[in-house]
């Protein structure tokens, strides 16, 4: 065989080698993108999450999952208030707590579109309190108020690394408590009660100190509040209005809001607890039944304040899920939305995987929590609502109790149970 021969042949088997090299992979590089949802499979959902009812285990339950934005799975289970015999339905209303903090990040990030605020402003800017923050610091002779390092940033606010808690720990409580906040906001972070708007709860804040240093720790706490008062100045508006201007009609939420009208008192589910493995009736209050229907109506709590449905809340993570947009309805830029889905804390967050984006936690390594492919996020609520979404699988999951605090593990059977539904 000719040298020249030999070249093309050559030339050949390497150009087919690396048409194959560049097609295969592609399939192999996410075995889990084509993987659907089988219905027989995750029919199975159906036992596991009665079987909480049945032993008094949850009152009631509502789980919705999506593949490819179209249901596959909504069931309501149990009672909303079992004690008058109202039944769980799928439209039933839920307190979500935490969940409301990926709606604030949410937005800010349109702010920081908008061109009113940069990630990397002070606080101070918008409440002038945090110009001179103080920090809490644990010694062997007591507790020592330093000052704070460098100034707070939205940054620092939207990864939960400003150093700010919900004041509940012993260097802080008492004082905390004194200004209302901490151990005298119910749980720390409850709000709803306040006869002032957030933005005057949140300059109270400012005063106090704080228990690490801005930007060297992941402290869950009034950071996402912090934020609703951000976005109130930055916006010109108060937040429940932005949020409904922009987020919420836009996106066809019609059930999501900071109190409920009178007129829908019987949509609003029931809280319980968990005592010795059983759903015994919650308290009234702060810590239990809360103020969100017959509250003062004046503290939109960034952090914690929304109520909605699993369906409505369900539409705002497919908006995230889709790159800032829903039925033709564009909120948010695509490179905006990477970044609620993108590890942004570093190892601060987790050392095992997970990390905290500008909303979102978020998977960065397969098996780091459950079955999530990387690339999933998502967070929960403290009355035990739940939600993932998984870019990767094409999946959105809402899951809605109203347990404080829920002594089962029906957050992780929920997810474990869809996920183990995908299949070729």
């Amino acid at each position: 065989m000719s040298k020249r021969l030999l070249s093309l042949l050559l030339i050949l088997i390497l150009s087919n080698a690396l048409a194959f090299a560049q097609t295969k992979p592609a399939a192999q590089a996410n075995p889990h993108a084509a993987l659907t949802v089988e219905a027989k499979r995750l029919a199975r959902l159906d036992s596991a999450l009665q079987e909480y009812v049945d032993k008094n285990q949850l009152a009631g339950i509502v789980a919705f999952v999506l593949q490819d934005g179209k249901p596959v799975y909504e069931r309501a289970f149990g009672w909303a208030d079992k004690e008058s015999n109202r039944k769980m339905t799928t439209d039933t209303i839920f307190r979500i707590a935490s969940q409301t903090k990926a709606i604030t990040s949410a937005a800010i990030l349109m702010l920081l579109e908008d061109g009113k605020l940069n990630l990397d402003d002070p606080v101070w800017r918008f409440i002038p309190t945090f110009r001179n923050t103080k920090v809490a610091v644990k010694k062997d002779s007591g507790v020592e108020i330093v000052p704070a390092k460098r100034a707070i940033t939205i940054r620092d606010l939207l990864t939960h690394t400003a150093g700010i808690s919900y004041g509940t720990s012993p260097e802080v409580a008492a004082l905390y408590e004194a200004k209302g906040l901490g151990p005298a906001a119910g749980m720390g972070w409850y709000t709803a009660d306040k006869d002032e708007p957030v933005g005057v709860t949140m300059e109270r804040l400012g005063t106090l100190p704080f228990v690490a240093q801005p930007g060297e720790a992941y402290v869950y706490g009034y950071n996402t509040d912090i934020l609703g008062a951000v976005v109130e100045k930055a916006a010109g508006m108060p937040l429940d209005q932005f949020i409904r201007e922009r987020i919420t009609q836009p996106l066809g939420m019609k059930d999501t809001q900071f109190f409920l009208p009178l007129a829908e008192k019987n949509r609003l589910a029931t809280v319980y607890s968990s005592k010795d493995g059983q759903a015994v009736r919650a308290v009234e209050g702060s810590k239990g039944q809360g103020h969100y229907v017959d509250g003062p109506r004046k503290s939109f709590a960034g952090g914690a304040g929304l109520l909605s449905t699993a369906r409505d809340y369900a539409r705002f993570l497919e908006m995230t899920r889709n790159g800032g947009t829903l039925d033709g309805v564009r909120v948010m830029s695509p490179r905006t939305v990477m970044l609620m889905r993108t590890n942004q804390a570093g190892t601060l967050h987790s050392q095992t995987g997970l990390g905290f984006g500008y909303g979102f936690q978020t998977t960065d390594r397969y098996g780091a929590s459950g079955m999530d492919g990387v690339g999933a996020y998502g967070w929960s609520g403290a009355y035990g609502t739940s939600y993932r979404v998984d870019p990767e699988s094409r999946l959105t999951m809402v899951l809605m109790i109203q347990q404080m605090p829920n002594g089962t593990d029906i957050q992780r059977k929920f997810s474990t149970l869809v996920y183990q539904a995908l299949v070729h």
